[in-house]
């Protein structure tokens, strides 16, 4: 029975090969889509769930380690490289590159699926952070200007006072936006508020001037 949480794809110019693959993934309960080139898998509209792509080297259009490389930028899903003409530059080059594994042709079903499930555990790992740091980024933008400031001044260690003075604010009102930016960003702790400052790559301040507090 086959899941829809998760599919692979299969890249490879031979029909015996990627009719091959999708009959051994079917056996294992996993849905597949075949594509003859790059560009029929670059063109193809694709679920948006846990993925991989099996990938052969050699393709009609583009060598397959170019196409890592043309989709390096985006979201792919994790490459599992299949050849019949491996080398050790390839192999090495791939793997430098991001994929989970380069398999030279013929290879186990065993090792094959071992390869698919690593690759589809990495996307599923990669969805989840990148719905984290959605949150993450949505909670950050309903932070108002004043604690945007805030919160650099106050992840970089100063005191409640020093950030105050920085902001030329009164350090009563300073603790108010501190409490808002932690409730907002719901930051457990000065820990985690850092934390989750180093995700959203906020700039950390350190600069300190002097001066009067205004409200």
């Amino acid at each position: 029975m086959t899941t829809d949480d998760h599919i692979v794809f299969i890249v490879d110019d031979d029909a015996r090969i990627r009719e091959a693959l999708g009959e051994l993934l079917a056996s294992h309960g996993m849905r597949a889509l075949a594509f003859g080139s790059a560009g029929d898998y670059i063109g193809a509209e694709k679920p948006d769930v846990p993925s991989c792509i099996i990938l052969d080297v050699e393709l009609p259009d583009i060598n397959g380690l170019d196409l890592q490389r043309q989709i390096a930028k985006g979201n792919h899903p994790p490459i599992v490289f299949i050849t019949g003409h491996g080398d050790i530059p390839s192999s090495v080059r791939a793997i430098k590159h991001g994929a989970v594994d380069f398999l030279t042709k013929p290879f186990s079903d065993a090792n094959l699926m071992a390869a698919i499930d690593a690759a589809i555990a990495q996307d599923r790992e990669k969805r989840s952070a990148r719905a984290e740091l959605g949150v993450l980024r949505r909670r950050y933008l309903e932070l108002t200007p004043r604690e945007r400031e805030v919160l650099p001044l106050v992840v970089s260690g100063l005191l409640n006072k020093q950030a105050a003075a920085e902001l030329g604010i009164s350090e009563v009102t300073l603790e108010i936006h501190r409490r808002n930016v932690m409730q907002k960003m719901a930051a457990a702790s000065l820990a985690d508020l850092v934390r989750i400052a180093e995700r959203l790559e906020i700039p950390i301040t350190h600069s300190r001037r002097t001066g009067g507090t205004r409200v």
